[in-house]
C-alpha cells in the first residue's frame, strides 16, 4: 500500500494561459496533515515503546489484526461520499461469517466456494438494504440500523449462541497466513516491495507527464520528488521489517488490490464521478441525468459485498465464527473514514484517505495496547482523535468559505 496523497474530486483545473507563469498545484494541507500525523503517531509510539512498536512481528499483525477496518473503510467511504452512512457492516461481518463457518462444518463445501458463498451472501445483503434506501426512500440511518439488529439476531439464530471452529487450514490463512518464503530474509517479500516501489513512481511520472502536455497545474519539482521518496522508503521499510518476520502476508495482496480497484473506481469511471456528484449536489446530479436511485442501489450491495469479504477475513484470522463478531466494526471504519479525510455532509473522500485513517486507527490500538493502556481508556483516547479529526474538517472548511 502506498502512502501518497490522493488527487481530491474537484473541478478540473484551467490551463495555463500563454504569457502567464504557469500555476502550481497547491498542496492538499488535509491529506498531507493526515499522513504527517500517521508519521507523527508511529513516531510517537516507536519511541513510548522502546522501539518495539515496529518489530517486524507487530508491522505483521497490525496489518492482519487491523485488515477488516480497511476492507469496510473502502466500501464506506463510498457510501459516505454519496451523504449515507452503514450501521449494520458489524452485524452483516458477524452472519456472513457464521454462513461461511457452517457451509465448511456442516454442509460439507470446500472452503473456496464457502468463500464465494459469502461474498455472495453479502452482496445480497448489500442489494436488500440498498432496495429500501434507494427504491423506497427509507433514510440509510433507519435502513441499516434496522439491519444491525436484524443481521445480529440472525447471527445468535445461525450459532445458536455458540461457536463454529475447527475451520479448514487454507480457509484460516487467508486471514493469518502469508506467502511461500524464499531464503531468511525473504526475497519474495523483497521483490514484491521493489515492484511496488516502481509501480508508484510509474504511476506518478505518467500522472505529472499528463498534466505537463495538458497544461494543467501540478506541484513543484521539489515536493513530488520529495513525496516519492517517501513513498518509496515507507514501502521498501515495510517490506524488510516483514522479509525478517513471516514474510508478505496474503491479506496485504488482497488490500493492496482493493485499493487499487476501487482508486480506480472512484477517480476514472462514470459510477465514480456520479458518486462525488451526488455526495456533493443530489438536486444538481438528478437534474444532470444521474439515475441517482440505480447508483444508491449499487453503493449499497458493494459495501455488503465489501462487509462479506470482512467477515470471511475476520472469521478466518480467529479460527472460528462466533455471534460477538464484529461488535463496533462500523464504528472503526466509519471513524477511519472520517480521519482519513472524508466531509461529514458528502461529496468528499478518498480510498486512500480511508486507509490512512484506518492505519492511524490500527497504529492507536497497537501502540497503546503495547503500553498496556486501560481499554477503557483506549476507547477515549480514539474517541478525541476521531472528535478532533472532524474538528479539523469544519475548521478548514470555515476558512476556506472565508
Amino acid at each position: 500500500m502506498t502512502t501518497t496523497a490522493p488527487e481530491q474530486a474537484g473541478p478540473a483545473a484551467s490551463p495555463s494561459e500563454p504569457g502567464k507563469p504557469r500555476r502550481r498545484v497547491r498542496l492538499d494541507l488535509r491529506q498531507y496533515g493526515i499522513l504527517a500525523a500517521l508519521a507523527v503517531i508511529i513516531l510517537l509510539f516507536q519511541v513510548l515503546t522502546g522501539g518495539r512498536l515496529l518489530y517486524p512481528g507487530n508491522v505483521s499483525n497490525l496489518i492482519q489484526q487491523n485488515a477488516y477496518v480497511l476492507i469496510l473503510a473502502i466500501g464506506m467511504v463510498i457510501v459516505i461520499i454519496a451523504g449515507h452512512i452503514d450501521l449494520s457492516v458489524g452485524s452483516v461481518v458477524a452472519t456472513v461469517g457464521a454462513i461461511a463457518a457452517l457451509s465448511m462444518q456442516s454442509w460439507g463445501l470446500p472452503w473456496y466456494i464457502a468463500v464465494i458463498l459469502s461474498l455472495v451472501v453479502g452482496a445480497v445483503i448489500g442489494a436488500w438494504q440498498g432496495f429500501w434506501v434507494a427504491f423506497v426512500g427509507i433514510p440509510a440511518f433507519i435502513v441499516t440500523l434496522a439491519g444491525m439488529l436484524v443481521f445480529r439476531g440472525l447471527a445468535l439464530v445461525l450459532l445458536t449462541g455458540g461457536t463454529i471452529s475447527g475451520l479448514p487450514q487454507e480457509f484460516n490463512a487467508i486471514g493469518s497466513g502469508t506467502l511461500p518464503t524464499a531464503g531468511s530474509p525473504d526475497l519474495v517479500t523483497f521483490a514484491i516491495g521493489i515492484i511496488a516501489s516502481l509501480a508508484v513512481v510509474f504511476s506518478q511520472l505518467r500522472t505529472r507527464a499528463t498534466l505537463r502536455k495538458l497544461e494543467l497545474p501540478r506541484e513543484r519539482a521539489v515536493s513530488f520528488w520529495v513525496k516519492i521518496a517517501i513513498a518509496v522508503l515507507a514501502i521498501m521499510y515495510v517490506s524488510y521489517l516483514l522479509a525478517y518476520n513471516r514474510g508478505t502476508p496474503i491479506i496485504l495482496l488482497i488490500l493492496a488490490a482493493l485499493v487499487l480497484i476501487y482508486s480506480f473506481v472512484l477517480n476514472r469511471t462514470v459510477f465514480g464521478r456520479h458518486v462525488y456528484a451526488m455526495g456533493g449536489n443530489l438536486f444538481a446530479a438528478q437534474m444532470s441525468g444521474v439515475k441517482t436511485k440505480w447508483v444508491n442501489f449499487f453503493i449499497f450491495v458493494n459495501m455488503g459485498l465489501l462487509a462479506g469479504l470482512a467477515g470471511v477475513v475476520s472469521t478466518a484470522r480467529a479460527g472460528s465464527a462466533v455471534a460477538s463478531a464484529g461488535q463496533s466494526f462500523e464504528l472503526d471504519a466509519i471513524a477511519a473514514v472520517f480521519i482519513g479525510g472524508a466531509a461529514v455532509q458528502g461529496g468528499v473522500g478518498t480510498v486512500i484517505g480511508a486507509v490512512i485513517g484506518g492505519l492511524v486507527m490500527g497504529v492507536l490500538n497497537q501502540g497503546l495496547s503495547i503500553l498496556s493502556v486501560d481499554a477503557a481508556w483506549q476507547q477515549v483516547i480514539k474517541g478525541l482523535v476521531l472528535l478532533l479529526a472532524v474538528a479539523f474538517d469544519v475548521i478548514s472548511k470555515r476558512r476556506s468559505g472565508r
